[in-house]
């Protein structure tokens, strides 16, 4: 597999990220400002142009500014410059949840990425409900041809069982 380098916005919680780089095979995340220090000052067009001109090939930039999405010259020369860019999108100011919807999806990405053809990888994370524990229970019985009530009787533990030791 080919090892993908992607810069990281100035944006994106890369200290959090540094914490997981060993276990990253399939990709070398830079911060912008370790690249070039002035990169971190740039636009974000200004950025893309910047890291498709760079002696080094990259293969896109990683950030959690979803804004840039709706801007006519950011995507112009997205698609001009070839890269990918994924976005921790809906992420705000809470890097653990940046960090890990990445985590979630890199290896995918750093699969699935061309070099040279411009991509968006538009990663998302959304809170949900718990589950209960009964559906469960009901998809079980429903697929032993049984009833809750019978499979729950079959595999109830004893109280003594259940008691808190003291």
């Amino acid at each position: 597999m080919t090892r993908r380098l992607f810069a990281l916005d100035h944006n994106f919680p890369q200290p959090v990220l540094a914490a997981f780089a060993d276990a990253l095979p399939q990709a070398a995340l830079v911060p912008v400002r370790d690249i070039d220090a002035s990169f971190a000052e740039l636009d974000d067009w200004e950025l893309m142009r910047e890291l498709h001109r760079h002696a080094r090939r990259w293969d896109g930039l990683i950030t959690n500014d979803d804004a840039m999405l709706s801007l006519a010259k950011e995507m112009t020369v997205l698609s001009q410059t070839g890269l990918s860019l994924v976005v921790a999108r809906g992420q705000g100011h809470n890097p653990i949840r940046a960090v890990g919807v990445l985590l979630c999806h890199l290896a995918h990405i750093c699969h699935h990425t061309v070099s040279g053809s411009a991509q968006i990888w538009n990663l998302k994370v959304a809170q949900k409900n718990h589950d209960d524990v009964s559906d469960y229970l009901d998809k079980i019985a429903t697929k032993a041809k049984t009833s809750v009530a019978r499979l729950v009787a079959d595999n109830r533990l004893p109280a003594g069982e259940l008691r808190r030791a003291t």
